[in-house]
């Protein structure tokens, strides 16, 4: 199989998921805006992120001036156990 920035997996209810995708972990200020905004540009349409980042501000300011149809962009994010 080649694995490319196109590259999906089709999940169980038939949408396709990008394969790859933009961890944004250490991701802050403006240089969050950025790398999304590059990310984006390049190609990726899958986002991973966490509450726990505190980053969502910039993310969502990244996409929305994207200008790239909600639906095409996976935005996937983690839920952390609080016990």
């Amino acid at each position: 199989m080649d694995l490319n920035i196109n590259s999906t997996q089709k999940l169980n209810n038939g949408i396709k998921i990008p394969r790859i995708g933009l961890g944004t972990w250490d991701l802050r200020g403006r240089d969050a805006y950025q790398a999304i905004l590059w990310s984006l540009d390049l190609g990726y349409r899958l986002i991973d992120t966490a509450s726990l980042y505190e980053n969502e501000n910039k993310i969502g300011e990244a996409l929305k001036d994207a200008n790239i149809p909600r639906e095409e962009i996976f935005l996937t994010t983690k839920v952390w156990n609080s016990e």
